[in-house]
């Protein structure tokens, strides 16, 4: 296994830089593990992809404006925070820039000069303990911060961005980034679903900033994913349990799902209640035990998402995908296109 076997090439144009006029107006690759054979279809399409019984697992975790632009109060020096989680003592994990400018006891304001914050330590891996003089935090962020568009979207965020880089189901907040192959679905798309006999259903994983760290390691076993918090309920954990007793699928909502429901399996294969951090690496070859299609966008070269992927399709049928995806100019990454692998 090597990493050089997971880089391909993708043309720039190829990258979206802004989400299609209505969310299911995206296209969606239907991939069939069994046959190799591709459909070029709209995500609309996707309800006749769905059968009575299946079950559809969503991420209801929800971005954070979590983007706080302020200065040093020593010397009025810019500084820009990525705030990934509350820590255990009340303060932040966060990601900063400029990073040697941040040192323990260095100053820090933000938004009108009524929001301050003091760097308490430099962590591993580029992250800082922050402490801010605030209590509730989330509701300023609301207030003073910006969405964090992936660093492959190269422009600022816009009013349009506050609705299209959240999910319509979006309701726990604690995420950096979008669960992207949800941002497809609306309001219509799912009632038609659940008309059809589907059951929807929620798990959460709070997206980190890792999911857009390559993987660097030329043996790519040897790469560490950042933890994230999430959680399957026992309502969600029985309904699925019935869902395949009774012959229907487990249709995952993309990479965040799947790691999601992988993490609660237990070592006999049973899905479990399950309530913390993980950090499972799923990479080839891998035997699923939650799940049985999935829905997801088209990921970054040698990034641990296409890793999860061709761990469930293939690396030989996942790179056919994608150089069909590219010859047929769909749109890659977050603001892009979806595919379906069934």
């Amino acid at each position: 296994m090597k990493l050089v076997d997971y880089d391909f090439n993708l043309p720039e144009e190829l990258i979206a830089q802004h989400p299609t006029p209505e969310r299911d107006q995206s296209r969606l690759l239907l991939v069939d593990r069994a046959t190799g054979s591709l459909q070029h279809l709209h995500f609309r399409n996707i309800v006749d992809q769905l059968e009575l019984g299946d079950a559809l697992v969503l991420n209801q975790t929800r971005v954070m404006s979590a983007r706080l632009i302020g200065y040093k109060a020593d010397t009025g020096g810019r500084v820009e925070l990525l705030l990934i989680r509350p820590l255990p003592t009340g303060d932040w994990l966060s990601m900063g820039r400029p990073g040697r400018g941040l040192k323990p006891g260095t100053r820090l304001v933000f938004g009108d000069g009524s929001l301050g914050a003091q760097v308490v330590q430099r962590l591993q891996g580029g992250r800082f303990q922050i402490h801010f003089d605030v209590g509730d935090l989330q509701c300023r962020m609301e207030e003073i911060g910006e969405i964090p568009l992936p660093p492959y979207i190269r422009r600022s965020p816009d009013v349009v961005d506050q609705d299209r880089y959240q999910t319509v189901f979006a309701d726990r907040p604690g995420a950096v980034a979008a669960p992207t192959a949800g941002l497809h679905f609306t309001p219509e798309l799912i009632a038609a679903i659940e008309a059809k006999g589907v059951t929807v259903l929620k798990v959460l994983l709070h997206v980190g900033p890792g999911t857009f760290e390559p993987v660097r390691c030329d043996d790519p076993r040897e790469h560490q994913l950042e933890a994230e918090y999430c959680e399957i309920d026992a309502k969600t954990v029985e309904a699925l349990k019935r869902c395949r007793e009774a012959g229907g699928r487990v249709v995952a909502v993309g990479t965040t799902v799947v790691r999601t429901l992988e993490s609660g399996v237990d070592s006999a294969g049973d899905l479990q209640v399950f309530k913390g951090f993980a950090n499972k690496f799923i990479y080839p070859p891998y035997q699923f035990g939650a799940v049985d299609a999935l829905v997801t966008n088209f990921h970054l070269p040698c990034s641990s998402l296409l890793f999860l992927v061709a761990a469930f399709v293939g690396k030989d049928q996942l790179f056919a995908a994608y150089r069909e995806a590219v010859e047929r100019a769909y749109r890659f990454y977050s603001y892009g296109d979806a595919m379906m692998i069934c």
